[in-house]
């Protein structure tokens, strides 16, 4: 027997983490898949992950309920299972209809994942705690828990390779035969993994059945659930959080998913010294960075992004580390998976689900925090108050001093917070990380000081703004009102970026601000119009913002706007910014994701009442929703545009430089194309910098344009990108501006 137990130990390894890299690079895929439909909001990405949890609970829940039947029975039920769901392969976009209202996209996307990915993701998701109760049927093959670090190896292996191997090479139809391909191995992988086991002891209580194991309490199990909810939803929250408030960079949502995965790597391994180390120092980390979780203001800073993942990654391995510590023997393997897939899709549920509903910012973040600083062991790191002999009541007066010190110095950050001090700033972070350090070991109070921190750093003026009442939250992002009147503006920001000022004073409030200044390509085409098209011009804008672009407006137009998000259109509905109102009060608005509203739209357009100009402008953030770039998109717009018609792209960006996608995007569809980019403008007058393409199949047009104003300089794009976008094939990758990414710390 002692061949075949060394060619298990392997199989088993390869079983496991086969199916932990399909359950991985199938997620993004199928999330590239649906992105046409869906765009790309972080709200959507954490819908998908919640659908994930849930199929993972599922799988695990079919796992536990068959592991009590003979090993034999188990493999045939199991590949018959792996059988049936590989007939829905290959993987491809159920054709499920849009909700019918706005409001119902939480529900929806899930339904649409499930439908799409549901069968095969359920059988794959049961092989990881199956493969460990298969392992430990052999009495002599050991405690089976470390399979589970390799699990978590090949989730991280799969998560990386779709965005950096398989996206950037491969059109989403091979890339889901290449996905099937791998389905089909892992059914022989499985199938062998049957057959090593297939002398495994049918009767042995010892081994198999749960009869005789060691009794759980709901005690342990309400442990095993809070150790697995925690960090499972703070890896949402954490993605959320940094989207919305610190930097909105490419592939963001890769980061913190895939050191959630490396956690379990570090904690589900006993002899891991990185594994040990991170979990003696998570409450220092902690207090450190999660001192910054009610950040909301001004936080654009790639330090304070680099914090915030380090801390997920902290405080998931020490607290993934206590749940290693706390499972149960071999016989109750599968329980133990069952309640920690529970844990996470609880955690999964809290953060996408509840969270948008209840909160009108990122709360469940700190929340998060809060809770996971309370999930870690209770122990000092120094036993201080031991070497000076400190006695019962003296030991109080130090916890109730160090706790009323914290309290002071939080106060006095908040002051050096507002006055921009940066170094006081630190210096009283480190005071009082110092004193939740001395209180660990004395009933939770270092928590108390960690909410003390958070409310100094950046926390009483994300309160405020809640309070107050100058803060919506929706499915696709969190907007902030901001009154500035000494200043005479009002705007709309949107984690960190400016969605749109408008003045105050009558007299300026129709003045176009931010990226739609008279001398942005945008604003130069428009004021032309008239010339270029006729006085009769019929003009589209995809993405309302604030409305600062109906201002343009001139008499005889007929404008169009659409816009995504029903909260986005409230501020103009109900004259929070008067754009609208003002000057064209009688465009038609059309509510939906544009590039759908468009596609209907145009069957109803004639050749004659076709757009003149329009405006594609709904980039959120420096987050690219690829479906309104791709050849599809732009053979759309082309076939709603007038022959002579100007097509008029925003492409202002941080992180991405598009200017080559446009290029190719403008050859593909026969149009001439030109840039015109608005760097250094007068911010005292509400200007900020913009990049505009302006796109046409008509020379004369484009030349009264180039023509009319002489001051401003117009450019030729760079040369085209080798390969056009489509909805089967992107890659942001090769347009990535990585000095902008790891220089932005500004």
């Amino acid at each position: 027997m002692a061949e075949p137990r060394m060619i298990a130990r392997p199989l088993f390894v390869a079983t496991v983490l086969a199916g932990s890299f399909l359950l991985f690079l199938v997620q993004p895929l199928v999330a590239r898949m649906a992105l046409p439909q869906l765009g790309g909001a972080p709200a959507v990405w954490n819908s998908a992950m919640l659908v994930y949890q849930a199929l993972l609970l599922a799988g695990y829940t079919y796992a536990h309920a068959i592991a009590r039947l003979p090993l034999k029975r188990q493999a045939l039920i199991h590949l018959a299972v792996l059988a049936l769901a590989g007939l829905t392969l290959p993987i491809a976009l159920a054709d499920l209809a849009p909700p019918a209202s706005q409001g119902f996209e939480a529900l929806w996307v899930p339904l649409l994942f499930v439908l799409t990915i549901g069968p095969v993701f359920f059988a794959v998701s049961a092989q990881a705690p199956l493969m460990q109760r298969w392992y430990a049927a052999d009495p002599d093959a050991g405690d089976p828990y470390w399979l589970y670090a390799a699990s978590n190896l090949g989730s991280f292996a799969g998560l990386l390779a779709y965005p950096l191997f398989l996206e950037p090479n491969l059109p989403l139809g091979s890339q889901s035969w290449v996905w099937s391909a791998g389905y089909v191995l892992l059914i022989g992988l499985v199938a062998a993994a049957a057959w090593m086991r297939r002398d495994a002891p049918v009767g042995d209580e010892s081994v198999i059945s749960d009869s005789e194991a060691e009794p759980i309490g709901w005690r342990r199990i309400a442990l095993w659930l809070a150790l697995s909810a925690v960090p499972s939803g703070l890896m949402l929250s954490t993605t959320t959080h940094l989207t919305t408030d610190i930097v909105a960079m490419p592939l963001l949502w890769v980061i913190p998913l895939g050191l959630y995965l490396l956690s379990f790597v570090f904690a589900f391994n006993e002899r891991s010294a990185l594994g040990y180390t991170l979990a003696r120092v998570a409450p220092v980390v902690v207090l450190l960075a999660g001192g910054m979780a009610m950040v909301s203001q001004n936080a654009a800073s790639l330090s304070i992004g680099f914090a915030t993942v380090l801390m997920l990654f902290v405080l998931a391995t020490a607290l993934h580390r206590r749940l290693y510590f706390e499972r149960p023997s071999p016989r109750r393997l599968t329980l133990f998976y069952l309640v920690m897939s529970a844990g996470g899709a609880l955690g999964g549920a809290f953060t996408a689900l509840v969270a948008p509903l209840v909160f009108d910012w990122v709360w469940e973040h700190p929340i998060l925090v809060l809770a996971g600083a309370a999930l870690l062991p209770d122990r000092p790191l120094v036993a201080w108050m031991e070497r000076l002999g400190l006695t019962g009541p003296q030991r109080k007066i130090a916890v109730a001093a160090l706790l009323i010190a914290a309290a002071g110095i939080a106060v006095l950050i908040n002051r050096w917070v507002i006055a921009q001090d940066d170094t006081l700033v630190l210096t009283g972070m480190i005071a009082v990380a110092l004193c939740g350090v001395l209180l660990l070991g004395h009933g939770r109070a270092t928590v108390l000081v960690l909410a003390a921190l958070m409310l100094g750093r950046g926390g009483y003026q994300t309160l405020a703004t809640s309070l107050e009442g100058s803060r919506d939250r929706s499915y696709f992002g969190i907007y902030t009102i901001r009154d500035l009147p000494e200043e005479g503006k009002r705007s709309l920001v949107s984690g960190t970026t400016l969605h749109g000022l408008q003045f105050t004073a009558p007299d300026r409030r129709r003045r176009p601000t931010t990226y739609y200044g008279p001398d942005s390509g945008v604003g130069a085409a428009l004021a032309e119009l008239p010339d270029i098209a006729g006085p009769s011009a019929r003009v589209g804008v995809v993405g309302l913002g604030v409305g600062t672009l109906a201002c343009y407006r001139q008499p005889g137009q007929k404008w169009d706007f659409f816009e995504i998000d029903r909260t986005v259109l409230s501020y103009s509905r109900d004259e929070t910014f008067t754009f609208l109102s003002d000057c064209a009060p009688d465009a038609t608005i059309h509510l939906g994701d544009a590039r759908i509203m468009l596609d209907r739209y145009r069957d109803s357009m004639s050749a004659n009442n076709r757009f003149d100009a329009l405006v594609i402008d709904a980039f959120s953030s420096d987050a690219i929703p690829l479906h309104l770039v791709t050849d599809e998109a732009f053979g759309i717009y082309r076939r709603t545009l007038a022959e002579d018609g100007l097509l008029l792209v925003h492409i202002s960006n941080r992180f991405i430089d598009l200017t080559p996608m446009m290029a190719a995007l403008a050859e593909r569809n026969g149009m001439i194309a030109v840039l015109r980019s608005h760097q250094d403008p007068p911010f005292a007058d509400g200007i900020s910098p913009s990049l505009w393409v302006v796109m046409t199949r008509d020379p004369a047009g484009l030349a009264k344009l180039l023509s009319a104003r002489p001051d401003l300089s117009w450019h030729r794009l760079p040369p085209p990108a080798e390969r056009v976008w489509t909805d089967d094939f992107a890659s942001i990758l090769p347009f990535i501006q990585w000095q902008n990414v790891l220089g932005s710390g500004s």
